[in-house]
């Protein structure tokens, strides 16, 4: 039996079969259409020209046109054929990108970099990226635990505390919201009169002003020296002055400045207002939060709940007052020459180093039947260029960590002094205010500011003078919107309230939610040493600062010890030393 070939067809016209070819018998004869070759997406196609086969040399033109079609050497065609589809691999066709000659240039960016510099700046776009995009979930789950707290009716946080415990058989006189307070205007009608003057007061030393975060000064201790921070009822010369009839409203310049930027607090606070004849008494509780500067009162990432971190607001508060404190003492000629005034410290007994401060009682007159006297204070004097004698008030602002601001006051305060500044402002709005505020009501000259800044983030001890900064006080209430007439009206309104009270104690709280304030009536025994009242935890309790600075420089230096010890492996080397030199 032999093999049938079949008949195969062939084409006259062209290359290829015929479009009608006739069937073999073996399939029934016919026209019928059959393609070449079977296909499939699957099937390997051979090869119809062969471009690879050209011969190199641009005089073999002729001869690669021939040899595409040249299939001669069919098995080898085969082979390589088979050995290439082995082989086969897909690959980018796209061109290599092209780096510059001298690095690449970024869009916005003219000096060329090295791609290593490149890259460093990459990673570091993208770690703050997620430092950013950390700090954003922080801050929306931090609003969100609390807003559903709230509506849960569930505890609030500490810093949303009330800073005195309100109990149940305080009744509420008056509730006021901030938002009528920023429609109150009040001029008053004449200059404020100077009734007397105490203390003693040093010269600013004027070498300070040229203090750089380069050529930066480490913040002293002034152990010895000691501060007093004497409520209104419990200083002798206002007592004097009030037998004499010489006012009808009596407070301190911390008092009044707090009443005068209230609309600009967050946290809690508490002033207890006295009804006594027709004289009217503005007084604070020992311990009270007036006492403490507040950090961070008023910014957006709120600060660590938890008073065992240096960085809470507890903590942070206390480090504050204690770098305000010292502050004011390092920036002053000590070389023994003081400024007297009439009387001496009326808070400090004989033999004891006081603080150099002067207080001036002042009176201002509200109305035909209403006059205020209010103690306010100065820190030092100086001479301008024409010799007059100016008044000083001395305030320190404290960096704690840049990482938390976002702005490094070692690299920025030369070179963008006024956006550290704006960072203070938005972060401190209360603060700053009310430190322009007491410069106003005390009448000084001048207001220094210094920029005071830890050593190391993790040392809350040790600390360094980065710039001392001078304004005038209205210039620069002017310049962080603070209106005096505003502030005279806030102060004018809360005492028309209290002058329709009847005798008693009433003690006004600034709701630690909402903005507003409320008046509560208490009895006559509130807040002294036989009234007992809920106390709060230990942990909780807030000492007062200034009637022992031993204790709590012994305090803050256990703490920096502890610190100290507990960061020795992981902190920087310099830093390190200088927190154990401390301990020692």
């Amino acid at each position: 039996m032999g093999f049938d070939v079949g008949f195969v067809p062939y084409n006259p016209d062209g290359w290829g079969p015929p479009e009608a070819a006739a069937a073999p018998a073996s399939l029934g004869g016919g026209s019928v259409s059959v393609p070449f070759a079977p296909f499939s997406r699957s099937d390997k196609l051979g090869r119809i020209a062969d471009w690879t086969r050209n011969p190199p040399g641009p005089g073999a033109f002729a001869a690669a046109r021939d040899t595409v079609f040249d299939f001669a050497g069919l098995e080898d065609s085969v082979g390589l054929a088979s050995a290439d589809d082995a082989s086969f691999r897909l690959v980018d066709g796209k061109p290599p990108p092209r780096h510059p000659r001298f690095g690449p240039r970024w869009r916005f960016q003219q000096r060329p970099q090295l791609p290593q510099r490149r890259d460093e700046e990459v990673e570091a776009r993208r770690r703050e990226a997620e430092k950013e995009r950390a700090r954003r979930d922080r801050h929306w789950q931090q609003n969100r635990r609390t807003h559903h707290q709230f509506n849960r009716g569930g505890p609030s946080s500490s810093s949303a505390k009330s800073s005195v415990d309100i109990q149940p058989e305080w009744s509420v006189k008056e509730q006021i919201p901030f938002s009528s307070f920023s429609k109150l205007s009040f001029a008053v009608a004449d200059q404020p009169e100077d009734l007397l003057v105490c203390g003693a007061v040093e010269f600013y030393d004027r070498a300070f002003d040229r203090v750089t975060p380069r050529a930066e000064r480490r913040l002293e201790r002034f152990k010895s020296r000691n501060f007093f921070k004497v409520t209104t009822t419990d200083d002798p010369v206002i007592r004097r002055l009030a037998e004499n009839d010489t006012a009808t409203v009596f407070a301190t310049d911390t008092i009044l400045a707090a009443l005068m930027c209230a609309p600009r607090s967050v946290q809690s606070w508490d002033i207890v207002i006295q009804r006594v004849g027709n004289k009217l008494f503005f007084d604070k509780r020992d311990g009270s939060q007036l006492d403490l500067l507040t950090v961070n009162e008023t910014a957006q990432e709120p600060l660590p709940e938890a008073k065992e971190d240096i960085n809470s607001a507890h903590s942070l508060a206390v480090e504050a007052t204690y770098v305000n404190q010292n502050f004011s003492q390092q920036v002053l000629l000590r070389n023994g020459e003081k400024v007297t005034f009439d009387e001496p410290n009326p808070f400090a007994t004989e033999g004891e180093e006081a603080a150099s401060v002067a207080y001036r009682y002042r009176r201002w007159k509200l109305d035909d039947e209403t006059s205020l006297v209010a103690r306010c204070e100065v820190h030092a004097v100086n001479t301008d260029p024409r010799g007059e004698r100016q008044f000083l008030t001395i305030n320190a602002l404290n960096e704690f960590d840049p990482k938390v601001t976002g702005v490094d006051w070692r690299k920025k305060l030369e070179t963008q002094r006024g956006a550290v500044l704006a960072t203070e402002l938005k972060n401190n709005a209360n603060k700053l205010a009310r430190w322009t505020a007491q410069a106003l009501l005390a009448g000084a000259d001048m207001m220094k500011l210094g920029y005071v800044s830890r050593l190391h983030p993790r040392d809350h001890y040790n600390h360094s003078i980065l710039s001392v900064i001078g304004y005038k006080p209205r210039d620069f209430a002017a310049q962080i919107n603070l209106n005096t007439a505003n502030m005279w009206g806030i102060v004018k309104s809360i005492v028309d309230v209290c002058m329709k009270l009847g005798e008693g104690k009433y003690v006004l709280v600034k709701d630690p939610v909402k903005p507003q304030v409320r008046l509560y009536e208490v009895p006559n025994d509130a807040f002294e040493n036989d009234y007992v009242e809920e106390p709060l935890p230990e942990e909780e309790q807030v000492r007062p600062f200034s009637e022992d600075v031993d204790a709590t420089a012994q305090e803050m230096d256990a703490a920096a010890e502890a610190e100290a010890t507990a960061t020795t492996t992981g902190a920087d080397g310099d830093a390190g030393k200088s927190v154990e030199a401390t301990a020692a």
